[in-house]
């Protein structure tokens, strides 16, 4: 199972998303893919994220039975804790954070 989720970004990319995965709900992408076709539209959104940001989870073998990535400017940020990866909404004060691919 992966999950794409899009905040801001090019209505194209949407558009090339969708050829892949389901959208069932506005910037929110849901599908099976194999791993190298989950990697090769990842590097598509991350390339063309523009000013916005995305989210990847993906399942995975490990004991949260996922994983994620961010890339670009998202409002929430993965912190890994003892191994299990979190989401840490940053306060008002320090605005957006700009993730790099991970």
């Amino acid at each position: 199972m992966v999950v794409i989720v899009l905040e801001s970004v090019p209505t194209a990319l949407r558009g090339e998303l969708s050829r892949w995965l389901i959208e069932p709900t506005t910037g929110v992408f849901v599908g099976h893919v194999s791993a190298l076709v989950r990697e090769k539209l990842w590097t598509k959104v991350c390339s063309k994220v523009a000013g916005g940001g995305a989210l990847l989870i993906w399942s995975t073998n490990n004991e949260q039975h996922f994983k994620m990535k961010l890339s670009g400017r998202t409002k929430r940020q993965i912190v890994d804790f003892d191994g299990l990866q979190l989401i840490r909404i940053p306060n008002k004060a320090s605005g957006m954070a700009t993730s790099p691919e991970r």
